[in-house]
């Protein structure tokens, strides 16, 4: 199988470019707020006086985050990013166009590219806009292993969710 097309290696460059962007303003306020914690100004005034406290917690959570773009960046690099062919199963890499039931019960078109990292951030793609889905995401998870001309379904909080996957790049 040969390399991703331009279309998918300009995906996989835009998820990248805007964790990198993520990581590089999650960086910066974590820096600040723990420097911030140790501040003299925010020291205790009195026993119940609890900012640095919580900015202790903000600075731990952004932290957190700081590795778990890291970690999406990393697992992104790593990914094979290739075509498929039209009788291979949905696996990670695959960009799927589905005809997707809609909340007014139409069918739409809609596309999903399947990476280890980066769920949910929305890139558009020419005229398309495209979802980055995870393998371990509930949508992810009902991609798995169909071929097109496959129906899929997904349970979502609004019920059970239906598609036919129509391609896979």
């Amino acid at each position: 199988m040969s390399d991703a097309s331009p279309d998918k290696r300009r995906l996989v460059a835009g998820l990248r470019a805007r964790i990198e962007e993520d990581l590089a303003t999650v960086e910066r306020r974590q820096a600040d707020t723990a420097a911030g914690v140790t501040h003299e100004e925010n020291r205790a005034e009195h026993a119940k006086d609890t900012r640095a406290t919580e900015d202790s917690y903000l600075a731990r959570g952004l932290a957190e985050r700081v590795a778990e773009l890291r970690r999406a960046l990393e697992a992104l690099g790593s990914a094979p990013i290739r075509d498929f062919a039209d009788d291979e199963a949905i696996a990670v890499g695959a960009l799927v166009t589905v005809a997707a039931e809609g909340e007014d019960g139409e069918a739409q078109e809609e596309q999903w590219l399947l990476v280890p990292g980066a769920a949910g951030i929305e890139l558009q793609l020419d005229d398309r806009t495209v979802r980055a889905v995870t393998p371990v995401s509930p949508l992810g998870q009902a991609l798995l292993g169909l071929e097109v001309g496959d129906e899929g379904t997904l349970r979502t909080p609004r019920g059970e969710r239906r598609f036919e996957v129509l391609s896979v790049a």
